[in-house]
Order: structure tokens, then sequence, then C-alpha cells
């Protein structure tokens, strides 16, 4: 059963801005994150604008908004294909189990500046 969806947008020049704060970094991106995205070169920030997206998705997903705990603990990984998914750790992670969820379904694109992501909450019933 579908428990919630969530989409985002999120502007990549935002993003290429950012990319040298420390500070933002450390604050919404894992250092696994942060070594993917600054592994893309000159993709680096249409990907941090992505995994941002992602982010957000999920939370507006699971109904919560940000929390008090930084976004960095909602992980975001690609397979060898490149599929994006989560990996939840911390109050995002307890906020999941105590709403049932027992799967999330991303998927995240760019085009003309922007980077959007979707993501659907599955609950366990």
């Amino acid at each position: 059963m579908i428990a919630g969806i969530g989409i985002d947008l999120c502007e990549i020049s935002r993003m290429e801005k950012l990319m040298e704060d420390e500070r933002f970094l450390a604050r919404y991106f894992s250092p696994e994150e942060q070594a993917y995205i600054h592994g893309k070169g000159k993709g680096a920030a249409q990907t941090m604008a992505g995994i941002y997206a992602a982010k957000e998705a999920l939370v507006k997903a699971l109904g919560c908004g940000i929390v008090s705990a930084d976004l960095n603990t909602i992980g975001v990984t690609h397979d060898g294909y490149g599929k994006p998914s989560y990996v939840l750790q911390g109050e995002y992670a307890r906020l999941a189990e105590d709403k049932r969820v027992s799967s999330f379904y991303l998927s995240i694109t760019h085009d003309g500046g922007m980077a959007a992501a979707v993501c659907v909450a599955e609950r366990k019933d």
C-alpha cells in the first residue's frame, strides 16, 4: 500500500554555488555522497542537486518535513547501473519504521538547469 509520495525540484546552479561550502556539505550530505558528487567532475553540481532533491522528496513522502536530524542521515546510493536508492539512519529510519514504511522507490532526473526527484513510500500491510 502506498504510504506517501514526495517530489522536489532543485536548481543546479544553486548547488554549484554551494559545492565549496563545507558546512553545507557536512549538514546535507554524508562523506560517501560527497565523494560520489566530487567524483562526477563537470557533472558534480547536477549530481548534487539530484541527491538533494531526493532527500527532500523522501521527507515529503514520509509526511514529516525536515526534522531536527540533518539530511545527511538520509543516504542516496546508486547501484552499478546508476539506479538510485535510499539508506536511512537515525531519526529518519525511526520515522519510517514508526509509519511502517517497508520500501522507498526513487527516481531522479536532470534537464534545463534543474534536477527533480520523486519518492514513493510503501507501507507494510
